[in-house]
């Protein structure tokens, strides 16, 4: 029980950022990472075998592919609402991450799911892969695509006004 109970307070920031990152919504977020949590708990003797995090990290994206599935459809959120910076971060480091949020929010999901994984996680190629139980090649070249969608759409702001 007291091992869980470090997991979880190692382990909820990282995947509340990863559910953000992956759905848009604070409370969708927050609503993943406590699913996530049930879910590692359930499975705790075997998740503690290998590497916890990563256990959990394929459990919220499995939870954030099946709430996809169920809704297909989805409304995302801007963050004026609700923005979890931390206290102390400079204006400018909070806006350009809110920019980057922003543009992550305007691609499609399968896109958005690698990129965080890979380059927000720094996770290997081949990691996204089997979390997300694709070929490699296909997250190169989805990884690609989304990166150059990325890079139109933080150098051209009038794309996110068209989306």
């Amino acid at each position: 029980m007291e091992e869980f109970r470090a997991f979880v307070e190692a382990a909820k920031d990282p995947l509340y950022r990863m559910a953000f990152l992956l759905c848009g919504d604070a409370v969708r977020a927050d609503e993943l990472t406590q699913a996530t949590f049930e879910r590692t708990w359930r499975a705790w003797s075997s998740a503690r075998d290998g590497d916890p995090l990563a256990y959990a990290r394929r459990i919220l994206a499995n939870l954030r592919i099946d709430t996809w599935r169920r809704t297909r459809r989805e409304v995302l959120t801007g963050l004026d609402h609700h923005d979890r910076a931390h206290v102390g971060d400079p204006a400018v480091a909070v806006a350009e991450r809110d920019a980057v949020v922003r543009a992550l929010l305007l691609l499609p999901v399968k896109q958005r799911r690698i990129v965080v994984l890979r380059h927000l996680l720094d996770m290997s190629e081949a990691d996204v892969a089997a979390e997300l139980g694709l070929p490699i090649g296909t997250v190169k070249s989805t990884s690609s695509r989304a990166l150059a969608q990325l890079r139109t759409i933080m150098t051209d702001p009038g794309e996110e006004a068209s989306s």
